[in-house]
């Protein structure tokens, strides 16, 4: 498969493959969904069920309830409060989060300048990442890149500099750890390496400057941040200061969940349609 490097490249692939993913679309009456919902539709890589109910967590639990009878590919959050859909998403007894699976949020970022999309997690849902959550991240991390055609996805474990510190970033010890277990083949075919601060994930040059190697060679195609608050303001730093096109979705349900802000765009919500149809 040849690497996905931007989102126009993502829809042309979709189009092409003439499969169609069957979405459920939550309260999706705002003009912005139904904008990006009806451009999927007519790119022919969507087919819409849009579920509208005067009560909100009824429409929640109608989508979830299609998933679980086969008849949804991928949901998608229209004008619903996230609260209210993640309940539904992760009840207990009739929602869709397999046992021993993380919720997580990925995001994927066309920038200015840059040849390739890059990738990342988490910007808006785990607020400090547990060891185990962190590997599952990755895991879901590297399964999206190698759907982009990624065949060796290099991923940077991001860090405000490169010294492990146990008493200041106690995650940073981890980040050794799981380094080691990737060289040692625990996640496949991938080249994880950190602490890394976020110019020596992308750039060799910075890398020379201070004196330091990496396996990732300043070429990351994803990065991992420590918490919810750096991934936060890096996601909100590069949409409005380098216009970066985004698109995310939800992983570790049984299918992808496209969670858009209400104030997000029709093309960034197109283009999660978009990411969330080829990871289905």
């Amino acid at each position: 498969m040849t690497r996905i490097s931007n989102f126009d490249e993502l829809v042309a692939q979709l189009s092409a493959r003439q499969s169609v993913c069957r979405m459920a679309v939550v309260c999706g009456s705002d003009a912005s969904t139904r904008s990006a919902v009806e451009r999927a539709a007519e790119a022919g890589f969507v087919c819409p069920t849009f579920i509208d109910d005067n009560d909100v967590d009824a429409a929640a639990a109608a989508a979830v309830a299609m998933v679980r009878a086969g008849e949804a590919d991928v949901i998608m959050k229209g004008l619903i409060n996230t609260d209210n859909l993640l309940r539904a998403v992760l009840n207990k007894e009739t929602g869709i989060l397999p046992k021993g699976q993380v919720l997580t949020h990925i995001t994927a970022l066309e920038m200015p300048g840059m040849d390739r999309l890059l990738f990342c997690t988490d910007v808006a849902v785990l607020p400090q990442p547990t060891p185990e959550q962190r590997r599952c991240q990755i895991d879901y991390l590297l399964g999206l890149c190698r759907s982009m055609g990624i065949d060796e996805p290099r991923i940077g474990l991001v860090n405000c500099s490169e010294k492990v510190s146990e008493k200041h970033f106690p995650h940073t010890v981890d980040y050794r750890a799981i380094a080691a277990e990737a060289a040692e083949g625990r996640f496949g075919r991938c080249i994880i390496d950190g602490p890394l601060d976020l110019k020596t994930c992308f750039s060799a040059e910075a890398l020379k400057k201070k004196g330091l190697t990496s396996p990732l060679e300043g070429r990351a195609d994803a990065v991992v941040f420590p918490d919810i608050q750096a991934g936060n303001v890096f996601y909100k730093t590069v949409t409005l200061f380098c216009h970066a096109r985004t698109a995310a979705v939800l992983a570790g349900p049984s299918v992808p969940v496209v969670l858009t802000s209400r104030g997000d765009n029709p093309d960034s919500k197109f283009y999660s349609i978009a990411l969330a149809c080829l990871n289905k």
